[in-house]
This record gives C-alpha cells, structure tokens and sequence, in this order.
C-alpha cells in the first residue's frame, strides 16, 4: 500500500542503539507500517563492471585453499613442479625466453623437413587462413620438466566449407569411458600407461587447396613475404586434420588385430587367451590399460614403429586431471585446471564463498558498454 494514503512520504523507526539488550530488539513489535525504508539512492543503477587488477597483491590466494597433504611425497613434487613455469601468451613472450625460442626454431625445422608447405603467390580468388602459436609443457613422471613445446596451429575456423575443407567429425576420448578404465585399473589393479604421439596431425595428405600467412615470427626475405605457405600435408588446427589422423590410427590398430567399441569409437579392445588390453586415445595422448603384460609390449613396439611415439610413463597428468595412484586407489584432481583458469579471468584472488554469485543482482543494459567478447565468454564457459 501506498504511503501516501497514511500522510507520510518516507518515514522508518531506528534500529535501538548499542546499549539495548538483544532481547529487547527481538521482542520489539512495531506498526508494520512504521517499517517503511526509504529508497536507495542508487536502485536502479546498475554496478559498475569489475575489472580485476592483475599486478596487485591478492589478499585471498586461491591456491592457499587446496590441500595436497593427503598426497604422498612424489606426488606433491609432480603437482607443484607443474606451475612452476609461465607459458608465454604472445610471440613477443616467447621470443623473449631462449628455451621457448629454441623450441620454436626446432617445430619450424621439423615442418620443413615433413615439407608441410611450399611458399607460393596466392592463387587469385584464393584467401590464405592465417595461424598462431600455441605452447606447452610436457612434465616427466616425477614432476620434473620433460621439455618445452611450441606447436604452430592454422586457424581452421576461417575455412570455408567446400573450398578449403569438406568432411571434419573424429571422435574423442568420453570421459564416462575414461572414468571406466579409471575404475577397472583401480578394482583389478591393471596398470595405467599413457604414451604420446609427436606431431599427431602432420601424418595426414590434403587432398584439398590450403593456403595459410606465413608464421608469426617467422624471418623470410622480402622477396617471399608477399608469399603464401601452400599446404601440402595436414596441420594442427585445419578442420581436416582429426578426421585425416583418427583414420589412420583406425586402419593401424585393426590391422594389429584390435577391435573398435561400438559405444565409443576411441576406445580399441583386444582379447586374447582369456587376458584383455585396452587403449583410448584422445587426439595424441593414449592411456593402455590391460592384464596381459606380453600384449602390452607388443602393441608398445607396433605403435613405434608405425608412429613417432614417446612412452610418458604411469599415468600422471591426462586431459588436465592429476592422477595418483596408492595401494588404496587412485585419487584425481583437476586443481591446476582450476587455478589456471581462475589466473586467466583474473579471479585467483578472489574470496572463498558457499554461494559464488551476487545475491540480488538485476540485469540490465548499460548504456554505452563495450560489447563482450563472445567468444572468449563461450569459451570461458565451455571451460
């Protein structure tokens, strides 16, 4: 009801000062219509956007919040030898770094040496993809750094279907079926071995007419920087290039005898005399578990002859999920996951709450706002 209809516009009573006693306050009974708050002054008016300063010191540092106590020894020496590195956002970065320029010039020769392209004028009618750098780290199995990798990837999402690019699905990894294994390994104690496929995409042809922008960084005289790299084999990041590399490993494993699961089409089983090995792959990265530890060395010697394979070891660190693995099971974790992605929305030092959401908040339009980023937004989200 209005309070217009009581003659009086905004009147409110006083909370009790200090000196009242708690039981006063909460046997108070006032007139329901004595209770009348006045507006705020800011309703409305929507809050201002939230801009995390990165270079100031965080009060509440996420990662003070995650324990590894329970873990064994080696195990927290893996978990914190993986953030002990920065992985460089821009080419200026990683220019900047010797290791990560080294490794860089190494992917460079690598791909001349496949003779992945060949510098050419761009056709007419024609418009190059352009491409970027991505870099990681591949960590051994006591936590130490294996290697640094810079890895040049085309940027497929500018293809135009049927002209650059025609049939693209290949499966991944599920992670229910992940999760399966996980549990299979741990009720029978099957061991769990992860290997690595070097330069996984760079196996397949084109059959179609790529051109790509030379990569950044990248010195050529000025003759040839009015040239194009024309692609004559696969690339990380071309919308062909999973499906080219999956058929591939397919026809290989069955013809080594093993079979492709209906219910997941990554997943490749073999059995024999009563033992079973199993492998799932996702892109590159493959786990093998099985009870028939004769089987298990011959696939390992098969796949390195066929492909350019590294043996990583037990299973440590697959899909950004820490596994550790103890006489009582194993235990995962996706705490560097977490703490990444908190360090890229600016958010690492954010205060721990139950309910992570402003309570109340109205969404409204902001005039003049800068559109959002969409898809960094999707992407975030998708993480």
């Amino acid at each position: 009801m209005s309070g217009q209809q009581f003659g009086f516009e905004c009147v409110f009573t006083e909370i009790p000062n200090q000196s009242s006693s708690v039981e006063g306050v909460l046997n108070l009974e006032p007139d329901p219509f004595m209770k009348r708050l006045p507006h705020r002054h800011n309703r409305g008016i929507p809050k201002p956007t939230y801009e995390p300063e990165l270079s100031t010191k965080v009060k509440y540092l996420m990662s003070n919040y995650v324990s590894n106590h329970h873990l064994s020894e080696s195990n927290k020496s893996f978990l914190n030898q993986l953030s002990i590195v920065a992985i460089p956002n821009s080419v200026q970065e990683a220019l900047a770094d010797p290791r990560w320029k080294t490794v860089m010039n190494e992917e460079m020769k690598s791909l001349q040496n496949n003779e992945t392209w060949e510098l050419v004028k761009c056709s007419p009618g024609k418009k190059p993809i352009g491409c970027r750098w991505i870099y990681t780290m591949k960590n051994k199995a006591d936590g130490s750094i294996e290697r640094f990798q810079a890895r040049l990837v085309a940027k497929g999402y500018t293809q135009t279907y049927g002209i650059d690019y025609t049939e693209t699905f290949a499966p991944v990894a599920k992670i229910n079926t992940v999760r399966v294994l996980l549990s299979l390994a741990a009720n029978l104690d099957w061991p769990l071995q992860q290997f690595y496929v070097k330069n996984v995409f760079l196996h397949g042809e084109l059959s179609e007419e790529v051109y790509m922008d030379l990569p950044p960084g990248c010195m050529v005289s000025e003759k040839q920087c009015q040239k194009v790299c024309k692609l004559k084999k696969s690339l990380y990041g071309l919308k062909q290039s999973p499906r080219a590399w999956f058929g591939r490993f397919t026809k290989s494993m069955r013809a080594f005898g093993y079979r492709q699961s209906n219910l997941d089409h990554t997943l490749f089983l073999k059995k024999q005399h009563g033992k079973i090995t199993t492998l799932i792959v996702y892109v590159d990265d493959m786990v093998v578990t099985r009870n028939d530890p004769e089987e298990r060395k011959a696939l390992q010697n098969y796949l390195f002859r066929e492909f350019e394979m590294k043996d990583l070891g037990p299973l440590k660190y697959f899909l950004g999920i820490e596994v550790s693995r103890s006489s009582e099971g194993i235990f995962l974790s996706q705490r560097k996951y977490a703490l990444d992605l908190l360090q890229e929305t600016g958010m690492l030092g954010c205060q721990p709450v139950n309910t992570p959401i402003e309570e109340g908040l109205k969404l409204c339009v902001e005039p003049n706002q800068v559109s959002t980023d969409k898809g960094r937004y999707q992407r975030l989200v998708g993480s």
